[in-house]
């Protein structure tokens, strides 16, 4: 009895220091304070912790997808693609010790296929057109507009924010496009011509005999390329240091969908994208963009810099510590120039100055 009295007194106390807390942020004692209306939710609804699922016509049937909303500002409401593709939104939750203070809304969601949504196991499904209706849908379910949406697609999620952008950017109001190249032929050649060099020739050697030989089941391939390559140019950290968020996403990657779309790895690619070129379309894109790469990125930070110098309205950051993950490994930097710019489109700003 003892023991449960002490809970209820510790929970007494949490209760009300709780109340302490909302009251203050409502009162307003501190300008910077978050307005208690960020954690508002749906009062006619269960309490979920803000995940909605989401029914998506494909012309393979119907299927759900997984959605998750943190926070609540209604006009600024970022919707988040993550990469692979495959993997899920699981390792962008380092958003959630930045964006939150900024009361900043955003929303996780799980591509058809990946992580929590459903997975059709179908190949046909793997398609950069119907992602692109899937993200509409999305967008439509969420009541998503033009006063609110934004879209940051990071990697593959960059290819699919572009893509949907240069077809229903009437939709949106900002784009960010994380750590992607508009043009994979030319990301191809980066890896081959700047970043293979860089390889150690022995590793290098053994790699491109892996290759050759289409043996990508080998582990040896991954052994080579995980401290080689990925710790360089994916995230600039040692494997045991990377964090808890990513290895939990990549660890359920869906390969089917990873290599129908990209390849066998990340060092270059060879699947149903291998010919994707929009660069001669982004003079059309005429919402605000914000390009992110790192220097040390497995894409070319030139051509990045250049995405926000072909759109109407661009914006280029490059984190100079940061790699393809350059919201971990260059963290401040990355966090810092994306809330900004946020900020200054939700202001009025066309071109942000970082």
């Amino acid at each position: 009895m003892k023991s449960i009295a002490t809970a209820l007194a510790a929970g007494l106390l949490l209760t009300a220091a709780a109340c302490t807390q909302q009251k203050t942020v409502e009162a307003g004692a501190d300008n910077n304070a978050v307005p208690a209306s960020y954690f508002a939710s749906d009062t006619t609804r269960i309490k979920d912790g803000g995940v909605q699922m989401v029914a998506i016509n494909t012309p393979k049937g119907r299927f759900n997808v997984w959605t998750k909303r943190f926070g609540n500002n209604p006009r600024i409401k970022l919707l988040l693609l993550n990469g692979g593709p495959g993997a899920t939104h699981e390792y962008f939750e380092c958003m959630e010790s930045f964006l939150p203070q900024e009361g900043i809304e955003f929303i996780y969601y799980d591509q058809l296929g990946c992580g929590n949504s459903d997975n059709p196991k179908d190949t046909a499904m793997w398609s950069l057109p119907r992602y692109v209706e899937e993200v509409e849908q999305v967008r439509q379910a969420l009541n998503l507009n033009k006063d609110n949406f934004y879209l940051l697609g990071h990697s593959w999620g960059g290819i699919l924010a572009a893509e949907y952008a240069l077809k229903y950017q009437q939709h949106m109001k900002g784009l960010v496009i994380s750590n992607m190249m508009m043009d994979v032929p030319a990301y191809g050649r980066y890896a081959d011509e700047v970043l293979a060099p860089q390889l150690k020739p022995e590793v290098l050697k053994e790699i491109r005999a892996i290759e050759a030989k289409k043996d990508f089941q080998n582990p040896r391939y991954m052994e080579l390329l995980l401290p080689n390559f990925y710790t360089a140019h994916i995230l600039r950290l040692p494997l045991d240091k990377w964090p808890e968020p990513v290895n939990r996403s990549f660890a359920k990657m869906n390969q089917s969908l990873y290599v129908t779309m990209q390849g066998p790895s990340e060092f270059g690619v060879a699947g149903k994208l291998v010919n994707w070129n929009r660069v001669p379309d982004l003079p059309k894109l005429a919402v605000p963009v914000l390009s992110i790469g790192g220097k040390h990125d497995t894409m070319d930070p030139e051509h990045m810099r250049m995405i926000a110098q072909k759109v109407q309205n661009g914006t280029a950051l490059i984190c100079p510590n940061g790699s393809h993950m350059s919201f971990y490994d260059d963290q401040q930097t990355y966090m810092a120039g994306l809330v900004k710019f946020l900020k200054g489109v939700d202001q009025g700003q066309k071109k942000v100055q970082l």
